[in-house]
């Protein structure tokens, strides 16, 4: 063997890869892609949970549009009032966010909505929507009970429950995908400290309504009459609280006949 030869080749491949080596080194010095320290803050914050509540694709996307002003700092559903905080710290304003919740705008459950015909078997409220009558409820507009809002949550916050889906205010950090997910429109988010709802979801008039539900709206009106603040207003035979001008003051689940209006417990 000619030691010679080999201690030669050796030297070569050592030089060429420490050749390579520096000019990769320099590259990276010159292409380089230069990180903007407060998303990198920012992305430090964040829960990591990539569940897409804040609009964007995952955590890092948030990150570098709240770090572009692109986003506010309360964009994070699931980081809630504390990291928001922190955040508008790094970016050098205040985090005005007000705790939201999902809620289901139906009380059409085993005892309150009666049914068309009883399905057993695999389906989701996607499905379901699609089989004649919109599901096998009366009312068209109510909640299925087939679980796709459960199925979406990541925080265990929604279950059906006798029937129709129920929010757990405590669990829930209004990331969003009980909304998009629900066929028929059910799922908004309030405030935390909302103190009365309306859960109906029925555009049906009045004498419909009774057929479907116990419990269903039927556009009566007489909610409004004694609201001090006119938070509430019925359209196309569905009353509505804006809950930034309700009070809490129940006079219209006082006034209701239906008992529709529910207070939050």
């Amino acid at each position: 063997m000619d030691f010679i030869g080999v201690l030669k080749a050796c030297l070569s491949v050592g030089a060429v890869g420490l050749i390579i080596g520096v000019l990769l080194g320099i590259a990276s010095k010159i292409f380089a892609v230069k990180t903007d320290e407060k998303e990198e803050k920012i992305r430090g914050l964040l829960p990591g949970n990539n569940c897409g509540g804040c609009g964007y694709a995952g955590c890092d996307g948030l990150a570098a549009a709240i770090a572009k002003g692109e986003a506010p700092v309360t964009g994070c559903p699931v980081g809630g009032e504390s990291v928001a905080n922190a955040i508008g710290e790094i970016m050098g304003t205040s985090a005005e966010s007000v705790k939201q919740v999902a809620f289901v705008k139906c009380n059409g459950d085993c005892e309150n909505a009666s049914v068309k015909y009883e399905y057993t078997g695999n389906m989701s409220c996607s499905e379901a929507v699609y089989v004649t009558g919109g599901g096998p409820k009366s009312c068209s507009y109510g909640c299925m009970g087939f679980g796709s809002c459960v199925s979406a949550c990541q925080f265990d916050a929604i279950h059906v429950i006798n029937g129709i889906a129920v929010v757990d205010k405590e669990k829930c950090v209004a990331c969003g995908k009980c909304i998009s997910v629900c066929p028929k429109n059910l799922i908004e988010l309030i405030p935390y400290s909302s103190t009365y709802v309306i859960p109906c979801n029925s555009n049906d008039k009045g004498v419909d309504v009774k057929k479907s539900c116990k419990t269903g709206c039927i556009g009566c009106t007489l909610c409004t009459k004694d609201c001090p603040t006119e938070a509430v207003k019925v359209s196309n035979f569905l009353a509505h609280i804006n809950q930034e001008l309700c009070v809490g003051c129940g006079a219209c689940a006082k006034k209701c006949p239906q008992k529709v209006i529910k207070e939050v417990k």
